[in-house]
């Protein structure tokens, strides 16, 4: 029996593209025959998980015959209190990608649009084609997200805005004048989703206070546990918003879509302030080292937010590879079509160092 894609699937699948991951260390070790590799491709958090999150895993592993909180309340109650926001604000999905997949179920309709600057994160566009939305691409501009064309760019159709801040993969930021103006202009009926995964990583002196904002304005926050807090194999994310959509997304989402073990492990990590704080400093110390190395090697970059920079290197595909053979991984540029360029997670010390040399071994 013969398969129609046109007949047999949702309309929306077809225009579909499989979402890419970074290169893992095991298949480059493989490939290469290498004993040692360095991933600086996924923008992982380089100090390892959370060690509360660890030390709680011997105790949420004894349980894992029973099914989860289907509600995760104990963590939702957790994040209230985190975030001063009622419980009943806040969304538990599996990763960031599901909290936007359940997200676009309950809202959107086909032939609804969907604005979406680019190149920011790929499974925007990917949940908005999955429901039959339009995606209407807006090009960032010098590297910013080109505010004045999104609001250019709004018609009746208009659903959904997806602003990623600090965005992946330029790690620049929206301002609190910014955003402020920006939602001010926007008509009611339009919700604004901020993907704040890497708010973490945000100088104290340029952070904005997306929380204070959802009383007034039509905003969906999106943040991560994977960051931060080392946790990207449990997958955890969350939302923050207004609690009448929040309940009806309860509605639409998996009964149990955040296993047991991830709940306990986030729970346990929300109190690890002294890891966060060290993963903070890391993060803003390898940063200042990758400019200064981009410097000498007279190499433009963009100064970045988030736990990763994004850098000019003339063929960006061909220097991943290049560093791939020689046991570094980053992302190539092309992949946010953007073929000069490469995105480069914050290692520590010894992996910049060791980054920077076999760059400048592979620079023209």
């Amino acid at each position: 029996m013969s398969f129609d894609p046109d007949k047999m699937l949702r309309k929306g699948v077809v225009s579909l593209e499989p979402y890419v991951p970074g290169r893992s260390i095991e298949d480059v070790q493989k490939e290469y025959r290498l004993d040692r590799v360095i991933k600086l491709a996924s923008n992982e958090n380089v100090l390892g998980p959370s060690p509360l999150a660890i030390s709680d895993l011997s105790i949420s592993f004894s349980d894992i015959h029973r099914y989860p909180d289907s509600g995760s309340k104990s963590l939702r109650n957790s994040l209230g209190i985190y975030n001063k926001v009622d419980s009943s604000s806040i969304f538990i999905g599996n990763g960031g990608d599901d909290v936007l997949s359940v997200l676009s179920r309950t809202i959107l309709n086909d032939g609804d649009e969907v604005i979406l600057p680019t190149p920011s994160f790929a499974p925007y566009e990917h949940v908005s084609r999955l429901m039959g939305a339009i995606p209407v691409l807006i090009p960032l501009e010098n590297f910013e997200i080109n505010l004045d064309g999104i609001l250019e760019s709004l018609t009746k159709k208009t659903k959904l805005i997806f602003l990623c801040s600090p965005n992946n993969p330029t790690g620049k930021i929206l301002s609190k004048n910014q955003l402020l103006r920006f939602l001010e202009s926007l008509p009611e009926n339009i919700l604004v989703l901020i993907d704040e995964a890497y708010v973490d990583f945000v100088e104290r002196d340029k952070s904005v206070d997306t929380v204070s904002m959802l009383k007034e304005k039509s905003l969906f926050i999106l943040r991560s546990f994977s960051k931060i807090f080392g946790l990207a194999g449990l997958r955890v994310g969350y939302g923050i918003g207004n609690s009448e959509l929040i309940n009806f997304m309860d509605r639409v989402r998996e009964p149990f879509n955040v296993n047991s073990v991830a709940q306990s492990a986030s729970l346990a990590a929300l109190n690890d302030s002294d890891f966060k704080n060290r993963v903070i400093k890391l993060v803003l110390d390898g940063r200042e080292l990758l400019y200064a190395g981009f410097n000498r090697l007279g190499l433009k970059f963009i100064e970045s937010q988030a736990n990763f920079i994004f850098v000019e290197v003339g063929d960006g595909d061909k220097i991943s590879n290049e560093l791939m053979s020689r046991g570094i991984i980053v992302r190539p540029g092309s992949f946010f079509k953007n073929k000069e360029w490469i995105r480069v997670t914050v290692g520590n010390s010894e992996e910049i160092r060791i980054f920077l040399e076999k760059l400048k071994e592979i620079l023209p």
